[in-house]
Formats: C-alpha cells, structure tokens, sequence
C-alpha cells in the first residue's frame, strides 16, 4: 500500500523479504496474488486495524482527488442517471477498494480480500487473487445474478480483456500497447482517458 508509513528498517525488510517469490514469479511458479500477498505481509504484517482504517481515511480522498480520471468521475455519473447498477471490480485489495466503492456511491465492491489475526494483519489472501481468469468469473456470476441487464465494462490492464469481452459494452481504457493490440483483435474499443 502505497504511502502507508512504516520504517525504513521495515521496507528494507519487505523489499529483500519479497525476492524469493518475486523469482519464484519471474520463473512461472508463483503467480500475481502470491507475490501481491508476499508484499502485504512483508510490509504491513502485523499492523492494527485501526491504523490501517485510519490511513485508509486520508488515502481515498486524496486518490479520488488528484488519482482518478476526470472521464472516469464522467462516465460513473452518466451511468448513475441512467440508473445503472454501479460495480467497482479491482485486484486491489479489500484494505482500500470498499472505501474508493462508497466513496464514489457503488451499490457493490468485488475485490482481493486479505486475512486478518484477530484486529492485526495478517497479509495472506481470503479470496482468489481478483485478477484475470478470477474477474471474469466474477463478472459471470453478477451476469447470472442479474439476467438481461446490458453490462458496461471497463479495464485498464491486458489481465482485464478475459472479463471485458463478456461484457455488452466494454472499453480498455489507457491500456499498454499490447493490451491495444489483443483489445482491437477481439473487437473490443479502447480509448485513451485524462
């Protein structure tokens, strides 16, 4: 979590804690949700809950502030008042995501939940890695929860095109040259968002 204060010590610690399962991903064997909870756990373990909201509580407003694209704040409001059912979907963690979800008015948050001990972090994952393969099967489940909706879909990353192309209208936003290139060969738009 970016900006979350801890030691210098502590992320020395994190960062040479983190390069066996960084290796272990360079060669194939881990994937993205292990070393995402290799990070937590080296850095944030341990830390209490109510330091962990207490940040959470400066983060977002500032995110949503100086972090989030104007189009975005457009395109939420334009959905709202057509009366969509807005779904924040993020491999980010449940640290954060449910806030920016209420913060902006979602009616519902689908992300990487993470484990505590008691009211201190634990740092290992409770939910598959919401990425990828894992996404688009959450999308399948909100599209059999609600049937004959038409479903908007944004994402910004390659890992994102397994949900988009289920969606009825989806978009790759700001997506790398790669992303583009699979985007356009699936007949998926992308555009580019300030």
């Amino acid at each position: 979590m970016l900006g979350f204060p801890v030691s210098a010590a502590r992320k020395a610690f994190a960062l040479l804690a983190v390069v066996p399962t960084v290796f272990l991903f360079v060669i194939g064997v881990a994937d993205h949700g292990r070393v995402k909870s290799a990070f937590i756990r080296a850095a944030l373990r341990g830390v209490a809950r109510a330091a962990l909201e207490e940040w959470t509580e400066r983060f977002v407003p500032q995110l949503l502030t100086h972090g989030v694209f104007a189009n975005a704040l457009e395109r939420i409001e334009q959905h709202r008042s057509e009366g969509a059912r807005l779904v924040l979907m993020s491999a980010s963690t449940d640290l954060y995501v449910p806030a920016i979800g209420n913060a902006l008015k979602f009616d519902h948050v689908i992300c990487t939940g993470v484990k505590w001990d008691g009211d201190r972090l634990d740092g290992h994952l409770s939910t598959p890695n919401r990425r990828g393969r894992e996404k688009a099967r959450c999308f399948e489940e909100l599209r059999n929860a609600h049937p004959g909706l038409v479903i908007a879909a944004y994402g910004n990353t390659g890992s994102d095109l397994e949900h988009l192309r289920l969606a009825d209208r989806p978009l790759l936003v700001n997506g790398s040259s790669s992303a583009r290139v699979e985007a356009a060969r699936m007949g998926i738009p992308c555009t580019r968002w300030r």
